[in-house]
């Protein structure tokens, strides 16, 4: 009876304890989709894995996509009585969005892991549908300001997509759906800042289907942020299809809270990272000094990406290129686009070949001339200048991709896998805050270095790139003894 074999097996060949072993309890969400799960083994999770590209890709796109009209946005509102004071202003509208994030990142963490994946995936979209539209209506410096920290603080479906992506599909397609999420966030940091110079000033680009006297010739800044918040009421549509997965009752599960979700994809081996706990991994410099290298080259990367923006639109008069915000998209949308086709074609040969941090310090070594000659590129006029802007610019954010992507590496291969998503927290806490001063910090030195325009050392932008380097040359010291030191955990 029962379709055993005599042998304590299945019909199928599966031990009839292994049918047993799992308890689907039939009120409990997590338990559902487990449940969906195990009835299609095999099938190919094209839904769930479309849904999670499109959630991630619309949570992704305002982050950086205000950065081609930022210049032109600041001077519109009037708060900067010189045009050399828009960088100063701008710089911190460029940091508030990071220091929302940083401030609530782990709490969102927590609520994930209490109430569920979804509730704080849909708070995240329907704060980009308020927040991201009240900011390109803002009519003054500080409503811009308030609202992209809003927005930041309100951003917190980073974590809780990455737990619900590897939850959500059968195990076997868990790292798929994390590289989803992964493409998806550089997709998004790609299209963003083109969505952002394509669109700014459409009255003034477009005068034949925007008049002057419309909403987008009154709020030059509005039609690119209303764009990707009309894609978040899409995605949150798609979100009635979201299953939750988190499971909500109290006997005999399993843990799944973010970290233990993390911890279940880095690796097998649970070895103990030694006694102490997460106390322990501040007294380990393999960690630490990676975490460290991580931050410098983070700070170094949002600040080059504040400063080029701002740098590219000014004046000629102050050393910038004078651009427009659809040059500026221009750029960084080529540059997105073949920083794509080096992560899937040539990154994963380079890693092969090289060792990670001999990677690292030719990266960082190449960086030194490349940011040097910046300042020089005013002197370049017409096709000739906007081939060398958009080969620097690849160049720069190939460079970027490649320090940060071993450094999540080297990360990981410094500790165990027990502790790995603590040390991964730890990282991204520090990370979050350096990325929260950089566009501030930019911003004020960017303002500075254009009262310096016949300065007898380092005159105007000049002061700029070359503080740009000294983070580098900062970062290329750290990859030597005594301050960084390899790790060799086991895993």
């Amino acid at each position: 009876m029962g379709g055993g074999n005599g042998d304590g097996t299945t019909p199928l060949g599966e031990p009839l304890l292994a049918k047993k072993a799992r308890a689907y309890r039939p009120r409990c969400p997590g338990c559902r989709v487990d449940r969906l799960n195990a009835e299609r083994e095999g099938v190919f999770p094209l839904k769930d894995l479309f849904l999670i590209w499109l959630v991630t890709i619309t949570c992704t796109l305002p982050i950086q996509s205000l950065f081609p009209f930022l210049y032109f946005m600041i001077r519109d509102l009037n708060i900067a009585k010189q045009t050399q004071d828009i960088g100063f202003y701008a710089g911190f509208v460029g940091a508030s969005y990071m220091c929302g994030r940083a401030i609530s990142s782990t709490v969102w963490g927590i609520v994930a892991d209490k109430h569920g994946r979804k509730p704080v995936i849909v708070l995240t979209l329907v704060a980009i549908v308020i927040f991201n539209t009240l900011f390109g209506l803002s009519s003054n410096y500080w409503m811009a300001l308030i609202t992209r920290c809003l927005l930041g603080v309100m951003c917190g479906y980073l974590r809780p997509i990455k737990a619900y992506a590897t939850e959500v599909c059968e195990k076997e397609y868990n790292h798929l759906a994390l590289a989803v999420v992964s493409s998806s966030r550089g997709i998004g940091l790609i299209i963003g800042p083109a969505i952002g110079g394509y669109l700014a000033q459409p009255a003034d680009k477009y005068p034949s289907i925007f008049s002057q006297t419309s909403i987008f010739g009154r709020f030059p800044y509005f039609l690119p942020c209303l764009c990707i918040s009309i894609l978040a009421v899409v995605a949150l549509i798609a979100c009635i299809w979201f299953p939750e997965t988190l499971h909500k009752h109290n006997e005999d599960t399993v843990d799944n809270s973010v970290e233990t979700v993390e911890e279940s994809l880095a690796g097998t081996d649970t070895e103990e990272n030694g006694g102490g706990g997460c106390l322990k991994l501040f007294t380990n410099w393999p960690l630490m000094s990676s975490i460290t290298l991580y931050c410098i080259f983070s700070l170094q990367d949002v600040a080059y990406a504040e400063t080029f923006s701002l740098w590219a639109v000014s004046d000629r008069s102050y050393g910038g290129l004078s651009f427009t915000t659809t040059d500026v998209g221009n750029v960084l949308a080529m540059s997105g686009l073949f920083l794509f086709l080096y992560q899937m074609l040539i990154y994963p040969l380079l890693a092969k070949m090289v060792d990670h941090i001999t990677l690292v310090r030719a990266v960082a070594i190449l960086t030194l001339p490349l940011l040097a000659s910046y300042p020089f590129f005013p002197s370049l006029k017409g096709f000739m200048l906007m081939l060398v802007v958009n080969c620097a610019s690849f160049l720069k954010n190939t460079f970027s991709v490649t320090t940060i992507t071993v450094f999540n590496i080297l990360m990981n291969e410094a500790v165990t896998q027990d502790v790995r998503a603590a040390a991964n927290g730890i990282a991204v806490t520090l990370m979050s805050i350096s990325k929260a001063v950089a566009p501030a910090v930019a911003g004020i030195i960017f303002s500075w270095a254009q009262r310096r325009q016949i300065a007898s050392f380092l005159p105007g932008d000049h002061l700029v790139f070359f503080i740009l380097n000294i983070f580098t040359l900062t970062g290329l010291i750290f990859t030597f003894r005594p301050f960084f030191v390899r790790g060799s955990a086991k895993h």
